[in-house]
């Protein structure tokens, strides 16, 4: 977390010297469950120890927003009742959440705000719903006597992204980073939108991530190929089986997907039984974690990561080859963390081995690439909440 007397050293300096509350919401990790959201499927995201903080307070003003982002010494004021708003990319994201959050029936009117965060760009770990996230977290306490629910705000996020930053995303994110509490990962049901906490405190373990720093640019659209793979294979089994309704891969078993196997190709198959599999790996993951059986919860994640890297194919030569050194380090747990092509594996080693596996992956990363990966130790943390 962001020191908070540097938040309110510059919220003081740039606006009129007085001082408001501060207001914190993090970033997030998903333990296992990927390309699952959009096939109605389960993920099992964590709130981490990083993310956004910000000091805001009303400015008596009807609709005049002064926002300072301190990391980028940005400077941007715009008026609420404009309705292009400001064209400063993260200026949007607090002119979006109050819009949205007025959609809600909360009266806000101007305010002053300086932020500041420390969740790794690029690590996938979900700068922007930490951003939206703790943006509605202050005008919901200033404006809305905190009347507006948690799952209200994590919408509003969503539709932030949605109708002012053109980004069509789902709602693990921002859920993530409202609904996390310390010590737990959250089963969500990207469905029904139900959700079950579970204890993570892996003693004798830590929990590490190492950025590629690498993100791969494919010609087309890989994501909406593998999406329609999977909405294809979805179709076939509806076609056979008139009697069911079927709207996503949740709703399939095995024997039905390979019923079709014929008829949708080797690719489309393939997409599906890696969601299939990732369905069944996160329920086992469950049931691992109530028993504190971190060993399973390891294989698990290297199943996904197989599956992720032979089956979905969204892997990239620089995921695989630290994939294969945590192999080799005998680290408990590792696989891909996010949709691929790049940036992350999150890593469950043994305290005694972690030196060792760091030191090797660093080593041989940059020996390989002439460049290092970036080290990112995760607590799991505290989801949205006021400060003081």
């Amino acid at each position: 977390m962001i020191a908070i007397e540097e938040v309110r050293k510059r919220f003081i300096k740039h606006f009129d010297g007085k001082t408001g509350s501060i207001y914190f919401s993090p970033g997030r990790i998903n333990l296992i469950g990927e390309h699952t959201d959009y096939n109605g499927g389960f993920v099992f995201p964590g709130a981490v120890d990083k993310g956004v903080t910000a000091e805001m307070r009303v400015n008596g003003t009807e609709d005049m927003v002064m926002c300072y982002a301190i990391d980028l010494k940005d400077r941007v004021d715009f008026h609420l009742n404009d309705e292009k708003g400001p064209r400063t990319s993260w200026a949007r994201y607090i002119f979006g959440i109050a819009k949205e959050m007025q959609k809600l029936g909360v009266p806000v009117k101007g305010f002053n705000i300086a932020f500041s965060g420390d969740v790794p760009l690029g690590a996938g770990m979900s700068s922007s719903a930490a951003m939206e996230s703790c943006f509605a977290c202050g005008l919901n306490d200033l404006f809305g006597d905190n009347k507006i629910s948690k799952w209200d705000m994590v919408l509003a996020g969503q539709a932030t992204e949605h109708n002012y930053c053109g980004v069509n995303c789902g709602i693990m994110d921002q859920f993530a980073s409202v609904f996390g509490e310390e010590g737990k990962l959250m089963r969500l049901d990207c469905y029904s939108r139900e959700f079950e906490y579970f204890p993570f405190k892996p003693e004798g373990y830590k929990l590490v991530l190492l950025n590629s720093c690498v993100k791969h640019e494919l010609a087309g659209s890989p994501y909406n190929d593998r999406r329609n793979s999977c909405e294809r294979v979805v179709k076939a089994v509806a076609a056979r089986h008139p009697e069911a309704i079927f709207e996503t891969l949740r709703d399939c078993t095995w024997e039905q997907l390979e019923e079709v196997r014929s008829e949708v190709g080797e690719e489309d198959y393939k997409r599906a039984h890696f969601v299939l599999g990732e369905k069944d790996r996160v329920l086992a993951v469950c049931e691992a974690l109530n028993a504190g059986d971190y060993e399973t919860v390891g294989k698990k994640m290297y199943e996904t990561h197989e599956g992720l890297s032979k089956e979905y194919e969204v892997s990239c030569e620089e995921l695989d080859f630290l994939n294969d050194i945590a192999k080799e380090c005998g680290v408990t747990g590792s696989r891909i963390m996010g949709g691929g092509f790049g940036g992350c594996t999150i890593n469950l080693v043994k305290e005694e081995l972690y030196e060792n596996f760091i030191e090797t992956a660093r080593r041989k990363y940059a020996e390989k690439y002439n460049k290092l990966p970036k080290v990112i130790d995760v607590i799991i943390g505290q989801g949205s909440h006021k400060i003081c």
